[in-house]
C-alpha cells in the first residue's frame, strides 16, 4: 500500500534575528524605536512555510515525502534548495520570473512572533505545477498556506478547489492547513467562508489554527478577542473552538484539528459514511474515527525559544499518526507533543522528537498546561 506524502504549497526562507534574553520584560515600543541600535545575537536562517516545515518534519518522522513548492532563481532560492537537499528532499520548482519568498521572523522574548513576509514565487503556484507522475504512489496530499498564495484564493478559490478535486479523483487522501491573513491585503478581502464551503468537501483532514478560523468565519469574535496579544492565551477551547469545528464538519470535511496555541487543540470527526470517502490508500479504521470529538491539552515544553513552525510540525506528527493507523485522540496527542518539542528551538525542525519518543513521554505522564 502506498505511503508517500506530497507536501505542497507555500515555501520560503525564514530569517530569525535572535534577541538577547536581556530584552525580556521590555515593551516592543521601547525595543524597536526608530534610529535605535539594538545588539543582536546570530541570526537563525532556515526554510519556512508549510512545504518545508510540515514536509521536512514528516520526512524526519520516517515518512516518504515529496516536496512541491515554488522558488525563484536567486540567492534565497539557492539557500532553500541547499537546506532541502541536506534533508534528502527535492521536488522544488524554480521560476526565473519570480523572487523566492522570505520571512523575517521577530521572535521577541515574551511576545508572540511578528512576521515580515514576501510571498514571492508562491503567488503563481497552480495545479499545473503538480506532475501527474507524482500522484501515482501517493497516499496523502498535504497543502498549506493558501492565504499567502494568490492563485489559491482569487476567483473564489477555484484553483485550490480544482487541485483538491484532482487528488480525490486519484483516490488520494487530502489535508489542508491555512495561514494568518493580513486584513489590509488582497487576501483580507476574500470571502473565506464561501471559499472554505467550496473546497472542504474534498478535504479529509483540515488542520487550521483557531486565529485563522476566527478571522475567516467569525470576524466579530476575532475582533473581540484580538486585543493585541495572542488571542488563544487562556482560551476556553470547548466554548470557543469546538463550535467552529462542528461548523467545518457541516461544510463537508471529514476530520478537523484546530490548533489553539498554549490552550491546546480540539478535534472533531464526521460520521462513518462520510469517512468512507477518505481514501483507500490510508490504513484508517473508519469506526475508530467516526463521530469523535475531544480536547487535547498542551504539553509543557522544557523551554520556549520560538513558536516558529510549531503548528506545522504538530500537523506532521498528526498525519504520521494517521498513516500509522492511529485513532484521532492518539493523533491529537502526538500533535500536541511535537508542538511542545518544536518550541524548544528557534527553527521548526531542530527540536523534533520521533513518534516513539513522543509516545513514551506521553505514557510516562508528561505534564500538561
Amino acid at each position: 500500500m502506498a505511503r508517500k506524502i506530497i507536501s505542497a504549497g507555500h515555501i520560503c526562507l525564514d530569517i530569525t534575528p535572535v534577541f538577547p534574553d536581556t530584552v525580556r520584560g521590555q515593551t516592543i515600543e521601547a525595543l524597536l524605536q526608530p534610529g535605535k541600535l539594538l545588539t543582536m545575537e546570530a541570526a537563525d536562517v532556515h526554510t519556512g512555510g508549510s512545504v518545508a516545515n510540515t514536509g521536512l518534519a514528516l520526512k524526519l518522522l520516517g515518512n516518504e515525502v515529496e516536496l512541491l513548492g515554488k522558488i525563484g532563481k536567486d540567492a534565497f532560492g539557492e539557500a532553500v534548495k541547499n537546506i532541502a537537499a541536506a534533508y534528502g528532499a527535492g521536488g522544488l520548482i524554480e521560476d526565473a520570473g519570480s523572487s523566492t519568498s522570505y520571512s523575517v521572523v521577530l521572535a521577541i522574548p515574551g511576545y508572540d512572533r511578528i512576521f515580515l513576509h514576501n510571498p514571492g514565487a508562491n503567488g503563481s503556484f497552480s495545479d499545473a505545477d503538480i506532475p501527474e507522475a507524482s500522484l501515482e504512489d501517493a497516499a496523502l496530499f498535504h497543502f498549506g498556506y493558501p492565504p499567502l498564495m494568490r492563485n489559491m484564493y482569487i476567483n473564489g478559490g477555484e484553483e485550490l478547489k480544482k487541485m483538491f478535486r484532482r487528488m480525490k479523483a486519484h483516490g488520494i487522501a487530502t489535508s489542508l492547513d491555512l495561514a494568518a491573513v493580513d486584513p489590509g491585503s488582497e487576501a483580507g478581502q476574500v470571502d473565506w467562508r464561501g471559499l472554505l464551503r467550496s473546497v472542504l468537501p474534498d478535504v479529509d483532514f483540515f488542520v487550521p489554527s483557531f486565529e485563522e478560523l476566527c478571522f475567516m468565519l467569525d470576524r466579530e469574535r476575532f475582533d473581540r478577542l484580538n486585543t493585541g496579544g495572542d488571542i488563544t492565551e487562556g482560551l476556553d477551547v470547548r466554548r470557543e473552538a469546538l463550535p467552529l469545528a462542528e461548523e467545518l464538519i457541516s461544510m463537508g470535511c471529514r476530520a478537523v484539528l484546530i490548533k489553539c496555541g498554549t490552550s491546546g487543540m480540539v478535534y472533531k470527526t464526521a460520521r462513518a459514511e462520510a469517512l468512507a470517502s477518505t481514501g483507500a490508500r490510508l490504513p484508517q479504521d473508519t469506526e475508530a474515527w467516526a463521530d469523535r470529538e475531544g480536547i487535547q491539552p498542551c504539553f509543557r515544553a522544557d523551554t520556549v525559544r520560538s513558536g516558529t513552525g510549531a503548528g506545522d510540525t504538530s500537523i506532521a506528527a498528526f498525519l504520521t499518526g494517521v498513516l500509522r493507523g492511529y485513532g484521532p485522540a492518539e493523533c491529537a496527542a502526538l500533535a500536541a507533543a511535537e508542538g511542545a518539542c518544536c518550541v524548544t528551538a528557534y527553527d521548526a525542525l531542530s527540536g523534533l522528537k520521533s513518534i516513539e519518543e513522543l509516545a513514551g513521554r506521553i505514557s510516562a505522564g508528561w505534564e500538561t498546561m
